[in-house]
């Protein structure tokens, strides 16, 4: 009995020395310390800029890196969507990150601002062709009218979407857009959008420069 009672101290001993030999090798060593950082994701924003907002400098235990807080420091970029920081033992911090893609932009006095299809308004920089114009009054995030042209805009299919150049909206029940060949579409309100695609589609091959499918089930060219 004395014995085995002696057996099984030694191998609990054994168990603790191995816990406190690898909490060492953690906190101690720089065996786990960050040696790499990655980036995935990043195309318009630079990396170097992404490591700078990351603020985990080579050599910091990687126990120790607080994922969250870094990935809230990195989400202050506005031209990412979503940010995401992990731990890669034995030695990486990998950073993902979603960018925002510009739908429309609005021509201020300090630059075109470009924005996402939730009405963020992320970058000022010249627009990518396909990027609608978008006028309205108080364009950008939580304005009804701004959030109504972009549902519209979303609910388009692409066949309809590329021949779009302006897209205005006065208010969420009049929004109206000018296409590339200089006619106008009538839209009205965001609701049975596609609906109101299917007619609008019929349309553009009769005359007329305005083309209204407010009502799609009575539509009208002018």
């Amino acid at each position: 009995m004395a014995r085995s009672r002696r057996r099984v101290i030694l191998i609990a001993s054994a168990v603790v020395a191995l816990v406190v030999a690898g909490v060492c090798a953690v906190y101690f060593t720089p065996m786990l310390s960050v040696r790499s950082i990655d980036v995935d994701g990043a195309v318009s924003v630079s990396e170097e800029q992404i490591v700078a907002e990351l603020d985990v400098p080579i050599g910091e235990r990687l126990v120790s890196v607080d994922a969250g807080a870094a990935a809230q420091r990195v989400a202050a970029i506005p031209a990412l969507a979503s940010v995401r920081v992990q731990r890669m033992y034995p030695s990486t911090v990998r950073v993902t990150v979603t960018e925002r893609i510009p739908v429309v932009f609005v021509d201020e006095a300090d630059g075109t601002h470009l924005l996402d299809t939730t009405g963020v308004d992320f970058a000022v920089a010249p627009p990518a062709p396909g990027v609608v114009r978008l006028v309205t009054e108080s364009p950008g995030l939580g304005d009804p009218p701004t959030e109504s042209a972009l549902a519209v805009l979303d609910s388009m299919p692409p066949t309809l979407r590329g021949q779009v150049g302006e897209i205005r909206a006065s208010s969420v029940s009049d929004v109206s857009l000018l296409l590339l060949d200089g006619r106008t579409l009538v839209w009205g309100n965001r609701d049975n959008s596609e609906r109101k695609s299917a007619v609008a589609l019929a349309l553009l091959s009769q005359p007329g420069q305005i083309l209204d499918v407010s009502s799609p089930d009575l539509p009208t060219t002018k």
